[in-house]
């Protein structure tokens, strides 16, 4: 039997194959993520007529090669061009992502993990980040709160991305604890001749993200002489408001104690209790069985005095809320502190909301505030203050939060309104409180052979012994980023496959005539016959 008849069929099927890859690639010219496939030959095994014999002095003769008869042809490889990028085509969609560089998107299906070039994700009715053919799950990093109450990514495990889960759907509200008053504040402004002096509004938020509204006001010192200290003003609350613009400050009274230390209350003697007009920085009351007691618990501005006892015993500790001091430079005009450090920081003061709004004391007339509101003190800021001429025109305004940031600043709960995926993978929520939130990062892998991936369908990898573990971390320490928006179409190249295809036709109908050919020789053999 001829040997080429056999090395027909083999050269047939290994064409075969290679025209059934080119088929496929072709197939796969709009898939999200393919990556194209291309066929190597290789000969077979060798018959030898002769084997090759080396030269041979003695006897005069040359060395003669080895005679061998090739058995025909088989396929080499089929090679993935699995690192080749396929070109970007714009989505708009957040959810659609594509990778730059030689990443993968890590994916499950519950029980195993698997790896993909296709970000063609979709949220589910859980929230969860997935595969919108099949919904396998993307795999990445959850995150933690840290010790200053900010999310941060937790790389303790791979986890399911929950990105749009009930407690991502909401910000969390958060107390003020710095706020300021800036701007310029004109000895000659009308506002300051009056009792009812420079009123300016500053707004907090409590812990329940509920919004306040405090109210100063300015009036410059009284010198004793008819005039004013310059440069001195003193600063009070006159009010605080709540977010119906209902007054919800209290007033504060003297306190009068038995002498068993308990405190009296109104109903026993309205005598006892002298209304105090200002208030602004309150305090915790001394023993008021102790006279001597030291008034070191006071805030800034409070003034202590103790008498008593009276022909029943009783001792009195009366509380003086004075208005707070601040003090400019006179020559500049510039802001230099508060009248004292006690209680205060050097560009302004603490203020405790939370003592001004409670009705754990004297006055049961006062509105239901939950106690403990705000979480902290609120720093007021009034070292951006000037002390200058301005026409005779103050433009003193108050807010939330740091002069020139929004640390500390607070806010109320807030809705979800959208989500973004950044280069780096981390995914951000931003809400209707002006608020961001960190909910994850998506997690790349690596290979250190990716075209040792096997293929699984649906756009789908897994890993071999051939292609090595998965490294996996920041898409960025290897170079690449994500694209949100876009989606990677496949890397085939129709020139190259319409060209394989006629080179691989003709090597299809070559072999073909070998067959042909090799028949009609064993048809002239038998014919020998006649």
């Amino acid at each position: 039997m001829m040997r080429s008849l056999f090395s027909g069929v083999a050269g047939l099927k290994t064409h075969q194959t290679k025209m059934d890859v080119i088929g496929n690639n072709i197939a796969n010219v709009n898939t999200v993520g393919y990556k194209t496939s291309n066929v190597t030959f290789q000969d077979l095994v060798y018959q030898n007529k002769s084997n090759a014999s080396g030269p041979n002095d003695d006897r005069g003769r040359a060395g003669i090669n080895a005679k061998q008869i090739g058995l025909g042809v088989s396929t080499a490889s089929i090679y993935s061009n699995v690192t080749g990028a396929g070109s970007a085509e714009t989505t708009g969609n957040p959810f659609d992502i594509r990778i730059n560089g030689d990443s993968f998107f890590v994916v499950s299906d519950g029980t195993q993990q698997y790896y993909t070039r296709s970000g063609a994700f979709t949220v589910d009715a859980n929230g969860t980040l997935c595969m919108s053919s099949n919904g396998y799950t993307v795999q990445g990093y959850g995150t933690v709160t840290n010790s200053k109450g900010v999310q941060e990514i937790s790389t303790a495990a791979l986890v399911p991305l929950k990105i749009m889960s009930p407690e991502n759907k909401v910000s969390d509200p958060m107390a003020t604890s710095k706020g300021y008053v800036t701007g310029i504040l004109d000895a000659n402004s009308p506002a300051l001749k009056q009792e009812a002096g420079q009123v300016v509004d500053m707004k907090v938020y409590d812990k329940e993200g509920y919004r306040y509204t405090v109210k100063y006001k300015f009036l410059p010192v009284d010198n004793g002489s008819g005039g004013y200290e310059k440069g001195q003003y003193d600063v009070s609350v006159t009010d605080i408001l709540d977010s119906n613009g209902v007054s919800i400050y209290r007033e504060q009274y003297e306190a009068v104690y038995n002498t068993d230390g308990s405190l009296k209350t109104p109903a026993e003697t309205d005598d006892d209790y002298a209304k105090c007009k200002e208030a602004f920085f309150t305090l915790a009351l001394n023993d008021a069985s102790d006279p001597n007691t030291d008034s070191t618990a006071f805030r800034t501005g409070c003034t202590y005095s103790n008498s008593g006892p009276d022909a029943d015993g009783r001792y009195t500790d009366t509380i003086t809320y004075a208005k707070t001091r601040i003090v400019f430079d006179t020559k500049t005009g510039e802001y230099t502190g508060p009248f004292s450090d006690k209680e205060s920081t050097k560009k302004g003061f603490m203020l405790n909301l939370n003592t001004l709004l409670s009705d754990a004391t004297v006055n049961n007339s006062l509105r239901n505030i939950p106690m403990d509101a705000f979480t902290e003190n609120v720093e007021v800021d009034f070292s951006t203050l000037k002390n200058i001429d301005n026409k005779g025109s103050s433009t003193i305004n108050g807010g939330n939060g740091g002069v020139d940031s929004t640390e500390g600043s607070g806010w109320s709960v807030g809705n979800l309104t959208s989500v973004s995926i950044g280069v780096d993978g981390n995914i951000t929520g931003s809400y209707t409180n002006g608020q961001t939130k960190l909910l994850g990062q998506i997690v790349s892998a690596v290979f250190s052979n990716a075209s040792g991936l096997e293929k699984t369908g649906d756009n789908l990898y897994s890993a071999t012994l051939n292609s090595g573990d998965a490294i996996l971390g920041d898409v960025g320490a290897n170079g690449g980023s994500y694209a949100s928006g876009e989606l990677e179409m496949s890397n085939v190249d129709l020139s190259n496959e319409f060209t394989s295809m006629i080179t691989t036709q003709r090597g299809f109908q070559a072999n073909s005539r070998i067959i042909t050919v090799s028949d009609t020789m064993l048809e002239e053999l038998i014919n020998l016959k006649r």
